[in-house]
């Protein structure tokens, strides 16, 4: 068990949008200093953060640099190179560990491992080219969903196959990058888990949010989720069986479809999540404290939950109700410090106590 990190000691962080900005808000709480590596010159994680490096991930020299100067490194996106991992890694510890990285970052080797570890996922199928594809919706069936097996993200990098004479459309639309073939599964809701598991191995689940999407994007998460007491411990007991599967230090997103069969497993995220920002407001210790607490070597908090909320994304135009949501009773606004509006972009949030 490695000692804990005191008060003043320096966490790194790998990306600077919002969450980047939420965990070090969370970490000065705690007297804990943050350093944001993000190439970008003005993130908004940069604006709360004590000290930025603006360098690419290839930058040898700027990841030695900062990777000598802070006492853990953590992130705040999953699509980090490798070869700036095996950099950092030489001179400091990455929390969460590199093997929540490399299952997460593939959606194929995602699937593959939760499929190993017993957990039930959508019928899935590795699409090298159109005969595969072909092969894949005969075994699977419509309606389907292709999707790059990297990057995609907020409904990117996928496209929807209603009946087989959209496949070579849905095949072109990825523009030649691996993909994965997800059939469809017909759920009543999406519902997530935030989980955390510290280096002494605890883990804490806060309770499930009951999600619902909008062009791909997540726009309301309400706690408690719509669903049976037995169900809600099913999804808790399903992110512990994953966050100790990976021997994992930090916060975890998992997301689960609830369908007449039993749960489902959609996707886990190694950090932070955006079906985890109700915690701000609904609890004690919310998710970005928790995932400082458990990198930083500290003991997890209560993550119990004392107020029913509502978490609302403030996606482009919302923007323009901010001073409505201001005025409202119950409500608590978390904005990014984002410069540009744009569609589909994420401004801000807003929780609602209920």
């Amino acid at each position: 068990m490695t000692e804990p990190l005191p008060p003043g000691s320096t966490i790194g962080i790998l990306g600077g949008g919002q969450l980047g900005r939420m965990l070090a808000v969370a970490a000065g709480r705690l007297g804990l200093r943050v350093h944001i590596f993000e190439p970008s010159e003005t993130p908004p994680a940069a604006e709360v953060a004590c000290h930025h490096t603006a360098a690419a991930f290839t930058d040898e020299a700027a990841l030695i640099s900062f990777a000598q100067g802070v006492d853990v490194v953590t992130y705040e996106f999953e699509n980090i190179p490798t070869a700036a991992l095996d950099i950092l890694e030489a001179h400091r510890p990455i929390r969460p560990n590199r093997e929540a990285l490399r299952v997460s970052q593939d959606r194929l080797t995602e699937k593959t491992w939760l499929s190993e570890l017993g957990l039930a996922v959508a019928p899935f199928a590795d699409i090298a080219d159109a005969a595969a594809l072909g092969d894949a919706l005969d075994r699977i069936g419509t309606p389907a969903i292709l999707k790059t097996r990297r990057f995609g993200y907020d409904g990117k990098g996928q496209a929807r196959i209603a009946d087989a004479t959209a496949a070579e459309q849905a095949l072109a639309s990825l523009e030649g990058a691996p993909a994965i073939l997800e059939g469809f599964v017909p759920f009543t809701k999406e519902i997530s888990v935030i989980g955390a598991r510290g280096l002494d191995g605890r883990v804490a689940c806060f309770d499930p949010g009951e999600n619902v999407h909008e062009d791909g994007i997540l726009r309301r998460t309400t706690v408690p989720a719509g669903v049976s007491h037995a169900l809600a411990t099913d999804a808790v007991l399903i992110a512990s069986r994953i966050l100790t599967a990976l021997d994992y230090v930090g916060v975890l997103g998992v997301e689960l479809f609830v369908t007449d069969g039993g749960l489902i497993v959609n996707e886990i995220a190694p950090r932070v999540h955006n079906s985890g920002h109700w915690t701000q407001n609904g609890c004690v210790i919310d998710q970005f404290e928790q995932h400082v607490r458990a990198v930083a070597g500290w003991p997890l908090g209560d993550g119990k939950r004392h107020s029913d909320t509502q978490m609302e994304n403030l996606i482009g135009d919302d923007v323009d109700r901010i001073p409505q949501i201001g005025a409202e009773p119950g409500a608590a606004l978390h904005l990014y410090g984002k410069a540009e509006t744009r569609p589909g972009r994420k401004m801000g949030h807003v929780n609602r106590l209920r």
